[in-house]
């Protein structure tokens, strides 16, 4: 497999994937949506795991989204779109599904298909020079149902209908406002804030993540909480990690969680 997605291991617990057309700002192509679904599908069965980072390569931008040269070739007519679009569909997909906390490290350029990758994460974290839009309505298209739906998860109908009508490229601080980046730090301290944020994770019980990723979804997805639901919050009293974590705080140490 060609190398347009990096893997770098931070740690024994953290993964780093990077965007890498970093010649292009990290234009997304065909290709990238694929190795990215495929990459991210293996990841999610790993159970040591405990945070995803996702950067683009070359430090000035994340990605200005789909690659325009490539639609002559490969998005010329609504078939051929169709047929690319269940590539980029199924990624978006499996990144929400992914069980595994993700991060999404952003530095410069977060535009188009780049913005529908950062959504779809759990947390995001930019630099104060980062620009963020969808300006599709310049190029005649649409951006489709299943990919408009991470983002009106994340902001709300009003705020993504808002993004797409008028097309505008604006700055990290409408951003944070609109809810679109969870935190801003300067340009130059964002891998430093994105990689202590993921070690925060890695240092928490990695089932307690997992489980509230799990139950923040079927909040969303459920207008009413059942009892089989709420019960399941109760499951990890029955860890061996929760007998680690209250032990350790007790006794002022540091917990060294299981994953049991």
């Amino acid at each position: 497999m060609s190398k347009l997605i990096l893997q770098k291991k931070i740690s024994e617990y953290i993964i780093e994937l990077s965007l890498n057309r970093p010649e292009k700002l990290n234009a997304l192509t065909k290709p990238m949506w694929k190795e990215l679904g495929v990459i991210f599908k293996k990841l999610s069965i790993n159970k040591n795991l405990r945070c995803i980072i996702i950067r683009g390569e070359g430090g000035k931008s994340f990605s200005p989204g789909n690659d325009i040269g490539e639609f002559e070739t490969e998005r010329s007519n609504s078939k051929q779109s169709k047929d690319y679009g269940k590539f980029l569909h199924s990624t978006l997909a499996v990144i929400i599904s992914c069980p595994i906390p993700t991060v999404a490290l952003i530095e410069g350029i977060c535009v188009g298909g780049g913005l529908e990758i950062a959504s779809c994460c759990d947390i995001r974290i930019c630099g104060q020079s980062s620009r963020f839009g969808v300006p599709i309505n310049r190029l005649g298209l649409t951006m489709a149902p299943r990919e408009m739906q991470p983002l009106i998860n994340l902001v709300g109908k009003n705020v993504a209908l808002e993004i797409l009508l008028e097309g505008r490229i604006f700055n990290s601080t409408e951003a944070l406002q609109k809810g679109l980046v969870s935190r801003i730090v300067p340009d130059n301290d964002v891998e430093k804030e994105a990689y202590e944020t993921a070690h925060r994770i890695a240092d928490g019980a990695p089932l307690v993540a997992r489980w509230h990723k799990k139950f923040s979804k079927e909040i969303s997805n459920n207008e009413k909480i059942t009892d089989k639901i709420n019960d399941r919050g109760y499951e990890c009293y029955d860890t061996e990690d929760f007998n680690i974590g209250y032990k350790s705080f007790l006794n002022k140490t540091k917990p060294k969680f299981k994953n049991k």
